[in-house]
């Protein structure tokens, strides 16, 4: 077999999903930094890569507008990734409401004209929001808000919920949060 067949059966081997899961940081003083780490399954306990790249001068947090500040930095951040993504998890919001207010993950989605899956997966509740699923996960009393564009919201809800993990915040989540502090130091 030539080296180009072996190259496209390899190819083929896997055709699951490629989920980025993502988090920014902005240390004081410091370009922001973005960090994914990319998994082909929910139940990965582990990244198959990670990345981490520095977004020199993010714009000002204008309250209402966070995702002017983000989504810079989470695009830098896809042009760097070389898998062939299907679905991005957000630390946040994808929709705010079901009236149509966007969150950070639903510019993005449109950022990326809806090519792409974003799952929003927020730590704290939004006041009001009514588009956010509730997850429990392990013994945490303490649930996770999911929302999302192009999967249906209760679908995304399962994923997350069956991400690896004992405990509230998924392994995965946890990697990506902890890649993006420690790149600060």
């Amino acid at each position: 077999m030539a080296p180009t067949d072996m190259a496209s059966t390899a190819d083929l081997a896997h055709t699951g999903p490629v989920i980025l899961a993502t988090d920014v940081d902005y240390p004081e003083g410091a370009p922001a930094l973005a960090a994914g780490v990319v998994f082909e399954a929910w139940t990965d306990p582990a990244p198959a890569r990670e990345y981490l790249v520095s977004v020199p001068d993010p714009a000002p947090y204008v309250p209402g507008q966070f995702y002017r500040r983000e989504l810079p930095c989470l695009q830098d951040l896809l042009a760097e990734v070389a898998e062939d993504i299907d679905t991005v998890v957000i630390d946040g919001y994808v929709d705010l409401d079901t009236r149509g207010r966007m969150g950070l993950g639903a510019h993005l989605h449109e950022a990326l004209d809806r090519e792409l899956t974003v799952i929003g997966v927020a730590k704290n509740a939004f006041g009001g929001n009514d588009a956010a699923l509730e997850v429990l996960r392990g013994e945490s009393i303490k649930p996770l808000f999911v929302t999302a564009r192009g999967i249906d919201p209760a679908d995304a809800a399962a994923a997350v919920a069956r991400m690896h993990g004992r405990f509230r915040l998924p392994t995965l989540l946890k990697r990506v949060d902890r890649l993006c502090r420690d790149g600060r130091r």
